[in-house]
């Protein structure tokens, strides 16, 4: 068998580990940019479907959500319909630390696909996009409380 995951795992490790370097000076550490992009990207997520798009639980996302709020990136709205529900969105500092983000993010891809033709790249993205799947399964069982057999 192919050491597959562990190479993914390098690379997400080294990325990650890039990201926390450079957006420190925008106060931003531990992973906080992931969450910070996609309620950017997503407007009015709640916290829960955060989790699930990160793949996180809900106790990481909540401490990484309230760092978010507590340094002026991201706000809770109540829902009009249900108060009940808390909506996450971006402020304005979160709005200009964006494009910074997306821009290393952009620049991080370009870097990874060097020397790569536009169908092997294409290729490399649906390979992955199936093996996510695949994780997602085993992720969603065991997040509600299954254990999995070897």
């Amino acid at each position: 068998m192919k050491e597959i995951l562990r190479e993914i795992g390098m690379i997400a490790r080294a990325l990650d580990s890039i990201s926390n370097i450079e957006f420190k000076e925008y106060d931003l550490t531990k992973g906080q940019y992931l969450y910070l992009v996609r309620v950017c990207e997503n407007p009015g997520i709640i916290q829960e479907k955060l989790a699930e798009m990160i793949k996180v639980d809900r106790t990481t996302a909540a401490r990484a959500v309230q760092k978010l709020e507590a340094n002026g990136f991201l706000e809770k709205k109540e829902d009009e319909h249900n108060k009940k529900i808390k909506k996450l969105f971006p402020t304005e500092k979160g709005e200009r630390v964006y494009p910074f983000i997306k821009r290393e993010n952009d620049h991080s891809n370009l870097v990874a696909l060097q020397g790569f033709s536009e169908e092997e790249a294409e290729a490399i993205l649906q390979l992955l996009l199936r093996v996510r799947q695949n994780v997602e399964k085993d992720w969603e069982y065991v997040k509600k409380g299954n254990k999995r057999e070897y």
